[in-house]
């Protein structure tokens, strides 16, 4: 969560930065790029720990452990939470775009600038999407790999990294 708060205020400190220096409408994507890097560490992190979530249910648990009633508490309560925060996100991508109005911009600045706006919230939404597949996909994942031969799974990886070029 820290990276979410620490990351926003820096976003936030470089938005009103551009918009008191009145900045040309293309500068508005200096925040935003700091605000979708922001967004892809916290996917990244959750992404990471429900991962290690999933492992530990496949391999550590029995089916009744504590992940397993996370997830089945999840299912049940969904719409209880976003641990991608991605609401904010988007609004604060739409905030981001603010700076561009007010510098009057000319087409050709609102079609650049609006399309890389566009592109990081399509980028959110897609990503809130795949979270709430992320948990049944990686127990199935898990479950596979936990089935297959170890050699078969080793092999297979280190076989092109060993041969030569």
């Amino acid at each position: 969560m820290w990276v979410f708060v620490v990351g926003l205020v820096g976003w936030a400190a470089l938005l009103i930065a551009t918009a008191a220096l009145a900045a040309p409408p293309v500068a508005t994507l200096l925040p935003l790029l700091v605000l979708a890097a922001v967004f892809e560490t916290v996917w990244a992190l959750h992404v990471g720990v429900e991962r290690i979530g999933r492992y530990i249910q496949v391999y550590l648990e029995d089916g009744a452990g504590w992940e397993a009633t996370a997830m089945a508490y999840g299912r049940a309560y969904r719409g209880s939470g976003d641990p991608l925060f991605g609401l904010l996100f988007i609004g604060a991508g739409v905030l981001n775009f603010v700076p561009v109005l007010i510098a009057e911009p000319v087409a050709i600045e609102v079609v650049v600038v609006g399309g890389a706006h566009l592109t990081f919230i399509a980028r959110v939404l897609l990503a809130r999407r795949d979270a709430g597949r992320q948990r049944e996909r990686d127990v199935e994942r898990f479950a596979q790999l936990k089935s297959a031969p170890p050699s078969h799974i080793s092999h297979e990886s280190t076989k092109s990294r060993n041969e030569p070029h």
